[in-house]
């Protein structure tokens, strides 16, 4: 077994912190919750750091803005649901040979939208739980988008 550097995990929180910081930055309401930035992040952290990264990126880096903006019961749902976007985008992205982000990261949305939905759907009811897709999908798609560019533009710029 490969032992993780001093540096690997400082990067890694480093992109969780940096996660906590854009879900919370600019939050727009939504009936449930709120649309964020943090998707962005983790997605890049996961396309730039693989799969284990992406996932702990994802599950505790989102999970932590939860709890801190006051939304703790929904922090084991972000934990699993985040956790496994961050693990999907960057599974898929290593499939392509790493030359295909988008084709990560929108897959990668889809799945966090449908993941909440499931979790919301024990919640509220299916009814209920659909009113969160909207939302999360534009939140997913937009964090695509985001972690794309900012891996096209600065991805090869940062020394891994």
């Amino acid at each position: 077994m490969r032992r993780i550097t001093t540096k690997e995990i400082v990067t890694v929180a480093l992109f969780m912190a940096m996660t906590i910081v854009m879900t919370l930055l600019i939050r727009i309401p939504t009936f449930r919750g709120y649309i964020n930035l943090g998707d962005m992040v983790l997605l890049f952290a996961a396309l730039f750091l693989g799969k284990k990264a992406g996932f702990l990126v994802g599950g505790l880096g989102s999970a932590l803005a939860d709890i801190i903006a006051g939304y703790a019961f929904y922090a084991p749902i972000t934990f699993i649901v985040k956790g496994l976007q961050g693990y999907i985008c960057a599974w898929i992205f290593q499939k392509t040979g790493y030359h295909k982000p988008l084709l990560a990261t929108i897959p990668a949305g889809i799945f966090m939208a449908l993941g909440y939905f499931v979790a919301e759907s024990f919640m509220y009811g299916v009814a209920g739980a659909a009113i969160s897709i909207p939302g999360n999908l534009l939140q997913g798609i937009v964090g695509a988008l985001g972690a794309v560019l900012l891996q096209k533009s600065v991805g090869s710029k940062i020394k891994k």
